[in-house]
């Protein structure tokens, strides 16, 4: 029989453990929590749950959302967060290491021609690449129609890194396209007649659009846009210029935010402000004649992830801040500008201890995130009304 005090201390940590599952749970749960900025205090209340590494997110125009997960599917998630079954009718995805289902963007034109693109990571002969299709979307039926791959990345294949695959339609209805360098393939980046880190301006079939830079050079890509890039992750149109902006993966420091300028060369490898993993060196400067400047770039790197300019009303002391997701950061980024430049940062939700991989402004006004895990969420940022 145990004594009066064994009896207390095993109360006690049951207790104790009860408590620290309940708060486990809690956070696991992700109720509604507020977190502080600079425009007041946050809520940041989960939407929906129980998602496997979800990478991207866009909007319908009735208010529904479609959500990408890694492992190679595409889902609908109901006004009320309730999600779908995969959708049917999805090309073979090769979920490998950084590869799998990644973005997915809806066509300017959707409420007349159901039209969505997604980019994926494709297996081919020893390795994979990125390919980029375009699809209808019947929802009724749980599925996509008239799936057709539109883009396949050419050069040296990945092993499983380095897919970039961030997707932007300009208002010509042009399609603009991160590519990574496939890690391994880096010097690539650098030669035109490979698509391994670039960004790319296709038409919506696919084709090279018309004004591209490099149309009719021997031996460039027709579709190349600009060079010199390492991992674009996230990709947006400045409202107020028209410009594209672009964030991408450095290695050990060195992530970049740029303003992506037609037939110019970003400089990776050949420039940059990051080291190998391993601490050498990689790049012969951090500047060179011919290669552009980054507007912004982070050491230590926080992996920069999707990207949005903000115009909405919810958060009018926000009007024209650019907003970035982080991976390795587990926060999110507001930078104010001052026409092109940074003129500030804001680390936001840094207490969330997530890991950001998209960053959307809902037809609210809200700040939706997707959060990168193997139990992912969707996630709306409002103001607090506590």
């Amino acid at each position: 029989m145990k004594t009066p005090v064994g009896l207390v201390t095993v109360a006690l940590t049951a207790a104790i453990l009860l408590t620290a599952t309940l708060v486990i749970a809690t956070g696991t749960r992700g109720e509604e929590t507020e977190f502080p900025s600079a425009a007041g205090a946050l809520e940041v209340r989960t939407f929906a749950r129980g998602l496997v590494n979800p990478w991207s997110l866009a909007f319908l125009p009735d208010g529904r959302m479609l959500v990408t997960e890694r492992p190679g599917r595409i889902r609908i998630v109901s006004a009320e967060g309730q999600l779908s079954p995969a959708l049917k009718g999805v090309p073979d995805v090769w979920a490998s290491g950084q590869g799998g289902m990644l973005d997915v963007a809806i066509d300017k034109s959707y409420a007349q021609n159901k039209t969505i693109y997604f980019c994926f990571a494709e297996r081919t002969g020893g390795g994979g690449r990125t390919a980029i299709a375009r699809a209808k979307l019947n929802d009724a039926a749980g599925r996509l129609d008239e799936t057709k791959i539109i883009f396949r990345q050419e050069g040296p294949l990945s092993s499983g890194n380095h897919y970039g695959c961030r997707i932007v339609q300009a208002d010509d209805g042009n399609l603009f396209v991160t590519l990574g360098d496939h890690g391994s393939h880096r010097d690539q980046a650098q030669e035109l007649g490979n698509h391994l880190g670039k960004v790319i301006r296709i038409a919506p079939d696919g084709s090279a659009a018309a004004g591209n830079p490099f149309i009719g050079r021997a031996g460039a890509k027709p579709e190349i846009w600009s060079y010199g890039h390492r991992n674009g992750q996230g990709l947006a149109i400045n409202p107020a210029s028209g410009d594209v902006w672009e964030v991408e993966h450095g290695p050990r420091g060195g992530d970049e935010l740029n303003i992506i300028k037609t037939a110019k060369n970003y400089g990776w490898p050949v420039i940059g402000f990051g080291l190998e993993y391993s601490g050498g060196k990689i790049h012969e400067s951090t500047a060179k004649d011919g290669m552009e400047q980054p507007v912004k770039y982070w050491v230590p790197s926080i992996s920069p992830s999707g990207m949005l300019f903000y115009t909405g009303k919810l958060f009018p002391k926000w009007s024209g801040s650019l907003f970035v997701g982080a991976l390795s950061g587990s926060m999110l980024v507001r930078l104010s500008l001052n026409g092109n430049g940074v003129a500030g940062e804001e680390r936001l939700l840094q207490n969330l201890h997530e890991r950001i991989r998209d960053v959307r402004q809902g037809p609210d006004g809200a700040l939706w995130l997707l959060t990168d895990s193997s139990n992912g969420r969707i996630l709306r940022v409002s103001p607090s009304v506590k």
